[in-house]
């Protein structure tokens, strides 16, 4: 398993800093100095005793904020522990897609009993040193571990989406995976860990890809071949596509903004990319003959309407 000890720069916002109440007040602010600087919007409360500056705070989205109390927690926090669960995750750069943000998740390191209070589920279990790592600075539960953990406080859709990312850049490997499922298989929540690791796969590379993938899955659409390669004449791969049923002569694309926002090319506009990729989907279906269906984010709210246009097409006879 590769734990990496940054998954961000020094400077993004999510790393904070920030600022607790208990150290403001040992560098000579009162409390009435600390609430005129909330009046004011010189600082925000990120929760109670603990705030950072108005620019780090608008810089974030409801993720980043979600970070922010976890470590702000970690920070109050009078005994040992580590950002678990859902909050491991936000530190090791998983997606958060579908997970509930509003409590913080934490595992003591010292056996006490776990509560929930305040905005804080504090969890109590079997941890040892191999466990833990410290990521952008702070203890948290490692990859694998963090990925079953999951599955116990959020939606399983939610859960194989941070399993596919953790997979896909490396963190994490299949053997890692089914050691912690079998590490962890009489804890509360977990045996869906075991349903996920069997669907997860490294070549899904975004959260869209997983819930389409999710998608077919629950609908009974046959599963496809992942990230399939066409080639021209000369043996040239010139398209891989998301997913594909070769024998049936069908495959789906993924429609997400960061295909036509992060992997522009370097000059290339928003105009530019969409033009690329419709040559790119001509290309192919003159070297295949196949149907292409392009599945959105808007798409995924009614999943059983895709699944009948899926399923439409890879067995035209039946429909």
């Amino acid at each position: 398993m590769m734990i990496p000890t940054k998954t961000r720069p020094a400077d993004d916002p999510r790393n904070g800093p920030v600022l607790l109440r208990r150290d403001l007040l040992a560098h000579g602010y009162t409390s009435s100095a600390i609430q005129r600087l909330l009046c004011r919007g010189d600082l925000v409360r990120v929760r109670p005793g603990a705030y950072v500056g108005p620019d780090v705070w608008r810089a974030l989205d409801e993720g980043g904020r979600f970070g922010l109390r976890g470590r702000a927690v970690l920070g109050q926090a009078r005994t040992t522990m580590a950002l678990s669960h859902v909050s491991a995750l936000a530190e090791l750069g998983a997606p958060l897609w579908g997970f509930d943000l509003r409590d913080v998740h934490v595992t003591r390191t010292d056996g006490t009993w776990g509560r929930h209070e305040a905005g804080v589920y504090s969890h109590v279990g079997r941890i040892a040193p191999a466990d833990l790592a410290t990521v952008n600075g702070v203890l948290v539960t490692n990859p694998a571990r963090a990925a079953i953990e999951s599955c116990a406080v959020g939606p399983s859709e939610a859960a194989f989406c941070a399993l596919n990312d953790l997979l896909h850049r490396g963190l994490v490997t299949e053997s890692d995976l089914r050691s912690q499922v079998v590490e962890m298989e009489s804890w509360p929540g977990t045996l869906a860990g075991e349903v996920l690791l069997r669907l997860a796969d490294a070549r899904i590379e975004s959260v869209g890809e997983s819930r389409a993938f999710w998608l077919f899955y629950q609908h009974h659409v046959p599963k496809p071949v992942l990230q399939h390669e066409v080639k021209d004449g000369t043996g040239r791969v010139v398209a891989r596509l998301d997913f594909a049923w070769p024998e049936l002569g069908v495959w789906v694309e993924f429609d997400g903004r960061s295909k036509y926002e992060k992997h522009r090319r370097p000059g290339e506009s928003i105009a530019d990319a969409v033009v690329r990729e419709k040559n790119r989907e001509d290309l192919v279906r003159r070297l295949t003959g196949w149907r292409c269906i392009r599945i959105t984010w808007s798409d995924l709210q009614d999943p059983a309407r895709v699944a009948d246009i899926v399923l439409a097409a890879l067995f035209p006879a039946v429909a």
